[in-house]
This record gives C-alpha cells, structure tokens and sequence, in this order.
C-alpha cells in the first residue's frame, strides 16, 4: 500500500498515542483529559495557533504553509470522545473507566488526525492553510453542532472539510465513499398514552394503554410499508415499552414509548414526524384515550458534496489503489452539521475483520493508522498544492 514513508516511521508513536486514550475514555463533552492532549501535542509540534474551548472541550489547531497565495483554509476533523459501553476485549491496555470505552475507534481517528497534524507542521509542503478540528461530543450530544455554533467555520474562513471513520468488514486500509446522502438523519420520540386503569379482571372498566399501545407500536410500521416511496429509505424502531404498573393483575393507566426514525432526506424526514403524530393520536382516539408525542429532532442527513468526495476518493484512490462505492448508511453522523455549512467529504477506511462499533469486543485496527494518516496530508497537499 503506497502510503507516505513519515507514517510509516510515525506508526509506533501514534500507535502509543491511541492506545493511550483508548485506556482512558471520555464521554460525551467530559473529553477534558482527551482535549488537553490533543492541545499539548499540537503546541509541540509547532502549529501556529492552538484554541480550546471551542463547542466547550473541542480544541482547534492552525497550520500555515510555506506560501498562501490562495487563501484557501481546509479544515479536517475528528471526534474524540468514547461509548458509555464496559470493555470486554480483555486487551493490556483496556478502558481503565468501568462503563466507558472506545467502542466506536474515535481514539483511532483522534491519533491519526494528530499524526496528520505533526506531519503538515513539519513539512509544510501546500500553499494555504490547514485547520485540524478534534470535536467532542459524537456520541448522541451534537458536539460538530456546538463547535460550528461557537463560529468555528467563520471564525477560520473555513472553505471546505473532510472527515474520516472505520469501517469494520473492509479490508484494513482500504477506502469507501459516496456522493449525496450518506449517514441517515437520526430522529427520536416520546410518546405517552393515558388511558383509565383498573382491575385486570374488569377489562371493560378500563381504557387499557397496553393494548392500545401494542396497537400502536404495530400500526407505526406501517409508516416504512405503506406510507414511504419504497424506494426511498426510512426505519421506524420501538426501542422502549414502559407501562406506569408492574402488578400483574393491573391494567395501568400510563404507558411510555421510546425509539428512533432514521432517514436519508429531509421531505422523508418530515413525512415520517407527521405520521407518528397522527398515527398516535388516532389510535389513542380509537380506544378512547390520549396521546402526547414529543418529538427530538437529532442529527441532520450527513450529505457529501459532489465536487469534494470525487477529489476525496482520487486522492484515497493514489493511497490503496481503489475506492469503492459506500453503502448507505442508516446510522448517524454529527459530522453533518459541519457540511451543511462548507461542502467537503466524509470517507470510510477499512478496519478488517474486527468487531463491529458499538460491540463491548470492538478495537480500532491500528494497522489502518498509516493508510488514514496519508489519506488527511495528501487531502491538503493535493487540495492545496505548494506554490
């Protein structure tokens, strides 16, 4: 694999780096050991300016090359925070954190984008600048959100921004992209059902919520297979069915359902928030009780820009030699608030035959550490050629 010669020198170094915030998860914005390594190693290697703080604990760093006669500003990010998961792969350097670890290879994106960073700071071979961005908050708290509405786009004249993820089941180094809508747009619901509890024995006294929910949950499916284009893709998941009784011989007055929609445009989006609504009151109606819908809007649709992902996908391409074409995605990806405000390009690299994320048995293969590494440096150096 055509990787540069640095990383592959660099390996070890990066490789301690990982292994060292993969013993030491954080969750969420509580990133603070996290940022305050990344803003001490990106001082050492000499970039021009360090901030932290940005979207509470992400930390910006700024290199400058060897000329700017464009004034193009490239920001690359990753994400560093960890999964409220307890660890079981048994590894000498497991989450030392009971409940928490880096189940997701963020600690893997973190050290690579540091790696990238220590390179561009010695080398300076591009003509413009290069903001590296290491985000907090991946994880379901909307950390890019928080660091874009910290002005961190305008703040550095931002133009364009790539980012980067695992991918378990690809080959370890090798590359995936696609074009429009990639990462599904991540919604969730509240639904509560009042009805009139009693005695199980004396189901007519009642309006029973556990029926009326069961009926519910059933009739919601019918938003994918009757009410969606079938082309168009949408999941609709119960994840949570609470009723306000434990007692076997009672009928409970409340009942409480949880999930999450996922969809890959906004008019599907829409037309998904519409349904639930309407499709709870209605069969709260038909029982004769009453339903609350409280629904959460969460990460936007993570959409690739055209122009940016086929220069994202030559350049992975010029790495390992191809770049496939990406399924599409029904996970989501905060990353998608930051490319809703500058075009750029999210690409998957390949992390073998691991675990998949999210599995308490996952671990970021530190073999793709060069392959990443030289995907972030030739994004700038191609992007930006020296002058």
């Amino acid at each position: 694999m055509p990787v540069k010669n640095r990383f592959a020198e660099l390996q070890d170094e990066i490789t301690a780096w990982r292994r060292d915030m993969h013993e030491n998860p954080e969750i969420l914005f509580e990133t603070h050991r996290t940022s305050a390594l990344v803003a001490e190693k990106l001082r050492a290697f000499g970039c021009d300016e360090v901030v932290e703080g940005i979207g509470r604990t992400g930390v910006v760093g700024v290199i400058k090359g060897k000329s700017d006669s464009t004034g193009k500003v490239i920001g690359l990010r990753a994400d560093m925070d960890a999964l409220p998961i307890h660890e079981q792969t048994g590894l000498d350097y497991a989450s030392k954190t009971p409940n928490a670890m880096h189940a997701c290879g963020h600690d893997g994106h973190t050290a690579m984008l540091l790696g990238a960073a220590k390179y561009l700071s010695e080398t300076r071979n591009f003509d413009g600048t290069v903001v590296v961005i290491f985000q907090p908050a991946e994880e379901g708290g909307g950390g890019g959100k928080e660091m874009c509405d910290d002005g961190m786009m305008d703040r550095w004249n931002i133009q364009e921004v790539y980012g980067m993820h695992n991918w378990p089941g690809k080959p370890v180094g090798s590359f995936a992209i696609r074009e429009g809508a990639f990462f599904a747009a991540t919604d969730q619901f509240d639904i509560h059902l009042e009805g009139k509890g009693g005695h199980a024995a004396k189901p007519h006294e009642t309006i029973d919520t556990t029926v009326m929910g069961a009926q519910l949950v059933l009739a919601m499916q019918t938003i994918a297979s009757r009410n969606a284009d079938p082309v168009d893709q949408i999941v609709v998941s119960v994840t949570s069915f609470e009723t306000s009784s434990k007692a076997f011989n009672v009928i409970p007055q409340r009942v409480h359902i949880k999930g999450t929609v996922r969809t890959q445009s906004k008019d599907m989006r829409a037309l998904a928030e519409e349904r639930i609504k309407a499709i709870a009151a209605g069969v709260a109606a038909t029982f004769g009780g009453t339903a609350q819908v409280d629904y959460h809007l969460g990460y936007p649709v993570m959409v690739n820009s055209p122009e940016q992902t086929a220069f994202a996908a030559e350049v992975a391409k010029s790495i390992s030699g191809q770049c496939d074409e990406a399924p599409i995605v029904m996970g989501g990806e905060d990353f998608a608030f930051m490319l809703e405000e500058r075009p750029g390009a999210y690409i998957l690299v390949g992390n073998g035959d691991t675990a998949m994320v999210h599995h308490p048995e996952y671990n970021f293969n530190d073999e793709a550490i060069p392959a990443g590494c030289s995907w972030w440096a030739e994004i700038v150096e191609k992007r930006m050629p020296a002058a």
